[in-house]
């Protein structure tokens, strides 16, 4: 990936999962595994099956859990402690084989 592709694709995931981390795992896998993108080296990880289903099945959850009160407000007040840090985590993976100019 050239700089100018490997700023606009940190840009994009780390906003991305900071609305939805487990969907943006499960599609940067899921494009990297059948071909449509590759994913930086430290982000290859991502398109293992293993990685994406795990993705998918908590994104299922999420899901469902946004359509009950309660358990929307309580996942909400978690996943706030989690997809800051999970969002700076892809950006510094995707940037960690960029050299300094």
């Amino acid at each position: 990936m050239s700089p100018p592709e490997t700023l606009g694709f940190t840009l994009g995931t780390s906003f991305a999962a900071g609305l939805n981390l487990y969907a943006t795992v499960a599609t940067a896998g899921l494009l990297d595994y059948y071909g449509v993108i590759q994913l930086p080296p430290p982000l290859a990880v991502l398109a293992q099956p293993l990685v994406w289903g795990i993705a998918l099945g908590i994104f299922a959850v999420e899901f469902v859990a946004d359509k009950i009160p309660l358990v929307d407000s309580i996942w909400d007040t978690l996943h706030t402690f989690i997809r800051p840090p999970a969002a700076a985590f892809l950006a510094y993976s995707t940037f960690a084989d960029v050299p300094e100019p």
